[in-house]
């Protein structure tokens, strides 16, 4: 085969059979329905006096409630308030919060601070026991 004007030849194909190309697509989707809830009455609390220091290793999970507090859920059910000595706005604006390790394990009331992803700082004052209110 000589290619016009050019002069150059290039070899036919040693293979005779022709190319098959094949294209494949794969497409996948997961769909989650919610089941819609009926409004519920808003849970309201009782608070207790609450330990001085609570076991990093105890606590399951954490909710911001008020630009004053955070809701500790810890394995086992129990729920404490991390009540700050202070407002900490910042903590609802970029949803969440950090708590870095300490030498003992604890988070300490008067000690230990919840640090926002912004990178405030809120001192814990206090831990107050949560209970259902009746």
């Amino acid at each position: 085969m000589v290619i016009a004007g050019l002069g150059l030849a290039i070899p036919a194909a040693a293979d005779p059979r022709p190319v098959r190309v094949a294209q494949v697509t794969v497409e996948q989707s997961l769909i989650v329905r919610v089941p819609r809830r009926i409004p519920a009455k808003p849970l309201r609390w009782k608070t207790k006096k609450g330990p001085k220091c609570v076991a990093m290793s105890a606590i399951a999970g954490a909710a911001v409630v008020a630009d004053d507090a955070i809701d500790l859920v810890l394995k086992g059910g129990q729920r404490l308030r991390a009540q700050f000595s202070s407002n900490c706005p910042a903590l609802d604006y970029y949803s969440g919060f950090y708590i870095l390790p300490t030498d003992d394990g604890n988070i300490c009331a008067d000690r230990d601070v919840i640090r926002t992803r912004s990178g405030g700082q809120c001192e814990i004052e206090r831990f107050r026991k949560l209970r259902l209110d009746d």
